[in-house]
């Protein structure tokens, strides 16, 4: 099998040895597109998860999850084992419905809950449809009048995650902008098989987030 990560001696090492800035340094790359290499395996004996390493093979992002089935909630994390985004599902919902949260939610006490970021959706379609799932932000409350916040995006993510083939999309909540490719996600160029693949985030995306749409899909594909 061809590498996946190539400053690793061993896969337990790769924690090890990963540089704690190296996700730092991934959120920090600015004017040119981020080519991260993701790997649909925990580094953890009995896990399940991914792994992500970027251009040189420094350890990003890992998932670790344990158990068999889908899990209810997922946690994005560094390489330190930080938690960067939680992906949680719904419960009690008519619709396959995600919410995506800052930090790990789970630890965090519920008087002082991570704050909501995304709700995301499945696409349900009775027509065949390249729609997969939307991403819509938190609603701010209707009395905020910050008019030097960031305009808000909505995004959808269309292709086939079996076939290791997305675009994320990002348009303007108010319509008032062009619909833009921020990332996509491809097989490699050589046969490692569906488990490894290439996540590329365009500039002024955050890498984070696209590999919470990535997980996002592995978990709508499994339920």
């Amino acid at each position: 099998m061809t590498k996946v990560h190539p400053n690793a001696a061993t896969a337990a090492g790769a924690v090890a040895a990963a540089a704690p800035s190296a996700a730092a340094a991934v959120e920090e790359e600015k004017g040119e597109a981020v080519s991260l290499t993701v790997w649909r395996r925990s580094l953890l004996f009995n896990g399940k998860g991914f792994t992500v390493f970027d251009c040189k093979g420094n350890l990003v992002y890992r998932v670790e999850t344990y158990g068999g089935g889908s899990p209810r909630e997922v946690v994005l994390m560094d390489a330190d084992g930080h938690g960067l985004l939680t992906i949680r599902r719904k419960k009690l919902s008519l619709a396959d419905e995600w919410l995506i949260y800052d930090g790990d939610a789970a630890a965090s006490p519920s008087a002082a809950a991570p704050p909501k970021r995304f709700t995301a959706r499945r696409h349900v379609s009775l027509r065949p449809t390249r729609s997969l799932a939307h991403l819509s932000p938190a609603r701010r409350p209707s009395c905020s009048t910050d008019a030097g916040a960031a305009p808000s995006c909505r995004y959808d993510v269309e292709g086939s995650y079996a076939g290791r083939s997305l675009d994320v999309f990002a348009s303007s909540v108010s319509g008032g902008e062009q619909r833009r490719r921020v990332a996509t996600v491809c097989q490699k160029e050589a046969a490692v098989g569906p488990d490894v693949f290439c996540l590329v985030v365009q500039p002024g995306f955050e890498p984070a987030l696209a590999m919470a749409v990535v997980i996002l899909l592995d978990q709508m594909n499994a339920s």
